[in-house]
């Protein structure tokens, strides 16, 4: 059995969270709120909520836990290339935060392999808008012509980035995202980007599973470390990852 959150009731030991023989493993609790303020206590723990329609919220801790190190980003030859014509071609660009309300919309919308529906509900995108609006949560966002075609967002704690969702509309249009999401971490000095849920995309980009107790030593390092106070995606950033 997993305990009920009630509104003031902290989060149990991350240890207690179900195991891998579980039907659900790493889900560690069920109830609380929503509210900035537990989200941000949730995401220092390395916490997150995860949740469909007609469910209570569901908070998990899994283990391993699928990171990013920014600095074993995998470049390969064919994302190369596009990202190069990406940067040199005329009407494309990389915003942040132009359009936060529309990506999280259009990863809602996404389908993904092995789920039904959507984890980003109405009451997911409402706190998450609000935590945005706060400015906690950002969107990296790929344009081409005016036009939104790929994007993901995520939230910055201190000297750490953690990803939520992705979405694409056209070829490559997320992994220009993530790329663009690697050199803004690199030129800021944020040295992971939590990835939550372990995949074989993820793998092919350099993510790799950390056990709990590595990445939660990492979250006391990171998260009240002073990080970047101005989310502007710069041309220049590209030279992380393309130099000219």
């Amino acid at each position: 059995m997993i305990p009920w959150l009630e509104a003031d009731t902290p989060f149990p030991d991350t240890l207690q969270a179900l195991g891998p023989d579980s039907d659900a493993p790493g889900l560690l609790a069920a109830g609380a709120d929503l509210s900035t303020q537990r989200l941000a206590q949730a995401y220092r723990r390395g916490i997150f909520p995860w949740f469909g329609e007609d469910q209570p919220i569901l908070w998990w801790s899994t283990h391993p836990r699928m990171v990013l190190p920014v600095a074993e980003f995998k470049l390969s030859r064919s994302l190369r290339k596009t990202l190069e014509r990406f940067r040199r071609t005329p009407g494309c660009e990389v915003r942040i935060d132009s359009y936060f309300d529309a990506v999280m919309h259009h990863c809602a919308l996404t389908p993904r392999d092995g789920q039904r529906g959507t984890w980003i509900v109405p009451e997911m995108r409402a706190a998450y808008g609000k935590w945005h609006r706060e400015g906690q949560v950002h969107s990296v966002e790929t344009w081409v012509n005016g036009e939104l075609v790929g994007g993901l967002y995520g939230i910055h704690l201190g000297r750490m980035f953690f990803g939520e969702s992705m979405f694409s509309h056209r070829t490559d249009a997320s992994k220009i995202a993530l790329a663009a999401l690697v050199c803004f971490c690199r030129a800021h000095g944020l040295p992971v980007i939590d990835c939550q849920q372990e995949t074989s995309h993820l793998a092919s980009l350099g993510a790799r599973p950390w056990p709990r107790g590595q990445f939660e030593a990492h979250l006391k390092q990171v998260v009240d470390e002073s990080g970047p106070s101005d989310w502007t995606y710069h041309d220049s950033f590209w030279d992380h990852l393309i130099p000219r």
